[in-house]
């Protein structure tokens, strides 16, 4: 479907594609000689553990900012192993309030699900050094432009659009609407999974199911 120099789709067939994108960028970009997006102390994903990277162990999550009209927001943390899905209802996208959301959501986990968080450059994850020592739960940094450095995350944001339009506000929804959103997300079978769900994958491997 590309055109072989440079990879970019034919018009005609951008209709057809869900994120309507013509272009992907290369996982062999360099990022040499990039900064660290402002924030103070930014690990970065070239740091994190190689099994996070290989999606063996459980607990290490890909986060972001899913955005509605109006400044309003709701966080999206995935799963890398199991790609479960959760929602966070936030106040704002100051780094204070995405702090304290995530602080409140990611202790009610289970130990064996907090090991480490990747995001992008973000400045809302700006008190990132807060959170881990909340948590103990490291974060680590994408570089710049390379969103498929949170490939899985991408995904489910794109399937969330779904019930998230663009132009439209995030802010009305209650956690239990949120909770309910993405349990649908976790019990939709995944080729991945040998079509095992994120629930039934995530409740085999901890051998305990997640309910918020």
């Amino acid at each position: 479907m590309f055109i072989q120099a440079r990879g970019v789709l034919k018009k005609e067939l951008v209709a057809h594609l869900r994120s309507h994108q013509t272009m992907r960028r290369s996982k062999n970009a360099s990022s040499s000689g990039q900064g660290r997006g402002g924030i103070v102390g930014a690990v970065s994903i070239s740091e994190r553990p190689a099994q996070a990277e290989d999606r063996a162990v459980p607990g290490h999550w890909e986060g972001d900012l899913l955005a509605g009209s109006n400044n309003t927001y709701i966080a999206t943390l995935v799963e890398r192993h199991s790609r479960y899905t959760m929602l966070i209802k936030l106040a704002g996208k100051d780094t204070e309030s995405v702090v304290s959301a995530l602080i409140k959501q990611v202790n009610k986990l289970p130990r064996e699900l907090r090991r480490s968080i990747t995001w992008d450059r973000g400045t809302e994850m700006a008190s990132h050094r807060a959170f881990s020592i909340a948590t103990d739960v490291q974060v680590y940094f994408c570089d710049p432009r390379s969103l498929w450095q949170r490939g899985s995350n991408e995904n489910t944001n794109g399937l969330l659009r779904q019930n998230f339009p663009k132009g439209v506000p995030v802010d009305g929804y209650s956690h239990a609407e949120l909770k309910g959103i993405a349990k649908r997300l976790n019990d939709r079978p995944r080729k991945t999974l040998q079509f095992m769900t994120p629930a039934e994958n995530l409740a085999e491997t901890l051998g305990v199911a997640l309910t918020g």
